[in-house]
């Protein structure tokens, strides 16, 4: 008789609850390894948990109690800003996994193996970006950091097209947005490898983009929803926040983002 593979949520949700970060990191890559290599069942037995484990540090503040960042340019201002894209890089391991854990029973094999893929770079950033603050004399927990990104996951853990719309194509899909005028301000002061870092994750994350439009525009289809409508209706629900131009129109239109999705929000979430 062959041997039962093990199940993948089980996996996710070991590196979900893990509460070192190195540990997450770690267990997010090696369950795509796995899954790629087909050592595991797209099965789920296992229930995620509500909220992941988290190291004791950073401190998680209310974005409104972030201290402010000091001097443009200066090894401090350059670390705040690298801790908070560490931070965002291990939220988003979490998003990735949830995902699947969550929805990935409801959708075709290839949803599980795309956002595995999401959650293996996430991994990566975040070991990048960590690995370039101990350079610097610092670590991922050095600051405090901001506890907002999970809320996004519990307003829509019963809402997969909701959770596209928000997670992928309004957080991430920001970040397309802000990366490039960092990449600029890294190489301003000379700091050409934390620069070349954010590179690397800007390039990915137009692929993570690009997931959630994919799947947002497959539940669309099976809903018989027209795309952007459905889009704009979800995110003026779940979305508390503003979005905000500039929009890297030229990266969101690689993601299969177009500006008739995003652009009528903009102006209704500023005057509404």
């Amino acid at each position: 008789m062959a041997q039962m593979l093990p199940d993948l949520s089980y996996h996710i949700c070991q590196a979900l609850l893990a509460c070192d970060p190195h540990k997450k990191a770690a267990l997010a890559r090696q369950v795509y390894a796995y899954w790629s290599k087909d050592k595991l069942q797209h099965h789920f037995n296992h229930t995620p948990p509500t909220r992941p484990g988290r190291p004791e540090k950073p401190e998680l503040l209310a974005p409104g109690k972030m201290p402010k960042r000091r001097k443009a340019g200066s090894t401090s201002n350059r670390i705040a800003l690298l801790h908070a894209v560490c931070h965002i890089e291990l939220n988003a391991i979490d998003l990735a996994l949830d995902i699947v854990a969550r929805f990935g029973t409801v959708m075709p094999t290839e949803f599980t193996t795309d956002w595995l893929k999401v959650a293996d770079d996430e991994a990566r950033h975040f070991s990048m970006v960590n690995s370039r603050l101990q350079e610097m004399g610092s670590h991922y927990g050095a600051l405090p950091a901001h506890d907002g990104l999970w809320e996004s996951s519990m307003a829509t853990q019963d809402n997969l097209a909701a959770r596209l719309a928000i997670v992928p194509m309004v957080l991430e899909a920001r970040g397309l947005d802000v990366t490039p005028d960092m990449i600029a301000r890294f190489e301003k002061f000379g700091d050409s490898q934390s620069a070349e870092i954010l590179r690397i994750i800007y390039t990915e994350e137009v692929s993570h983009v690009a997931a959630g439009s994919k799947w947002f525009r497959f539940l669309a289809d099976k809903e018989n929803k027209q795309h952007e409508d459905w889009f704009q209706t979800l995110v003026q629900h779940y979305f508390k926040g503003l979005l905000k131009p500039p929009f890297n129109v030229p990266a969101r239109d690689k993601a299969n983002f177009p500006q008739d999705w995003y652009m009528p929000l903009a102006e209704l979430l500023k005057t509404g």
